[in-house]
């Protein structure tokens, strides 16, 4: 009998439901007690609460092989919307979202985050409340804030540990600072964590281990492994910036150490090699412009600094194994020779069985990465079975 049968699935809670619908696929009653092997009442129970919250719609009738068409439901991602803030080293970039990862709403200024969080919160304050008026919703649809940040992130707590680029953030209470603000849930996390989670959301929902490569001010590595974010013990995985080039030169890093891949390979790298060489201080903010000129200066640091990153990389795919290698960040945007640089190391250094159906790509999300994955983070949060009672309520 559909009413007393017993499973040994996850309880048949609201989060469960939402689950299964979050694909967009629209399902009958029928179908999700097939896929949750639960009662009839107990599924009709959750639908018509979500239907009653806005979280479900319907979605129409399904087809028929007799009789009257079931009805099917539908998940309603813009039934609430998502603060995102990605804080690089020299950018603020903030959208309000849908529960799906639909930007509504978005702006991207300069900022330093060596200002400190006082100055650098007090302006997420100030612009998240400028894009939420613009999106004309009521403060009650607002969920939650998602926030990367380019540096180790305690992720029980949502505070910085010992980030080497942010002065002044190590144990800063941003969780705390911006709920008093917006009072809803704030998460926080590296921000190449983030970019991982938005690029693998949006266009590699069918892969379950991909790498990030962010270069840029810093370098780093955002890892998902069985479809999820793999933070290590202190959050502290995927600092791959930190990592000694083999046969790198001994150029001191902002860690503390010599010889780190961002000390080599970073923007920052790549703009002191620029002027040692005579050339201008100009010149050096497009050199991956200059590329396409077909500088000589510009094609040879672009590439020592891809064969850095790849020899490090090697590595990484050999110990990972992931089905898809992804480079984004501000030096890797349109910059093709990065990326080949990149490649050619890896695929020669690498074992051959972690490399024959590896993919090496450039993002494809773009700048809209940490967002993204800000939105995704804060999504999966408040319709877990944790945090959904507390949303309805």
């Amino acid at each position: 009998m559909g009413e007393t049968r017993r499973s040994t699935a996850a309880p048949a809670g609201l989060s469960s439901v939402l689950a299964l619908l979050r694909d967009g696929v629209p399902r009958s009653r029928a179908e999700l007690v097939e896929l949750t092997g639960h009662a009839r009442s107990t599924i009709a129970q959750r639908v018509d609460l979500l239907l009653k919250s806005g979280l479900l719609t319907h979605g129409g009738a399904a087809s028929s092989t007799g009789g009257r068409p079931p009805e099917t439901f539908a998940f309603a991602p813009a039934s609430r919307i998502v603060l995102a803030a990605d804080l690089g080293a020299a950018h603020l970039q903030m959208a309000v979202t849908d529960l799906g990862g639909t930007i509504l709403a978005q702006r991207r200024e300069v900022a330093a985050i060596s200002d400190g969080p006082e100055a650098v919160l007090a302006r997420v304050c100030a612009l998240g409340i400028e894009l939420l008026d613009e999106v004309s919703r009521p403060r009650r649809d607002l969920v939650g804030v998602g926030v990367g940040v380019p540096g180790p992130v305690e992720h029980e707590t949502g505070r910085p540990r010992n980030p080497p680029i942010m002065p002044g953030w190590d144990g800063a209470d941003i969780p705390g600072v911006l709920a008093a603000s917006f009072r809803t849930p704030v998460l926080v996390d590296n921000d190449v964590n983030l970019m991982a989670a938005g690029e693998h959301w949006r266009l590699y929902a069918d892969v379950d281990d991909l790498v990030f490569v962010k270069v840029a001010t810093g370098i780093g590595a955002g890892i998902i492994t069985a479809g999820r974010v793999y933070r290590g013990a202190q959050g502290a995985a995927g600092d791959l910036g930190h990592i000694a080039v083999p046969g790198g030169e001994p150029v001191a890093c902002t860690c503390g150490n010599t010889g780190c891949l961002e000390a080599l390979a970073s923007r920052g790298a790549v703009r002191r090699a620029w002027l040692a060489a005579g050339r201008s201080a100009e010149e050096a903010g497009g050199v991956s412009a200059l590329i396409a000129t077909g500088d000589t200066l510009a094609l040879d640091l672009t590439w020592r600094a891809g064969r850095d990153i790849g020899s490090v990389l090697a590595g990484t795919v050999s110990l990972l194994n992931p089905s898809v290698v992804v480079i984004g960040g501000s030096m890797a945007m349109d910059n093709p020779v990065l990326i080949e640089a990149i490649s050619d190391v890896i695929l020669t250094r690498s074992l051959a069985l972690a490399t024959r159906d590896l993919r090496i790509v450039g993002t494809g999300t773009g700048s809209q990465a940490a967002v993204l994955g800000a939105s995704r983070m804060v999504a999966d949060h408040v319709l877990s079975d944790e945090a959904i009672e507390s949303l309805l309520a």
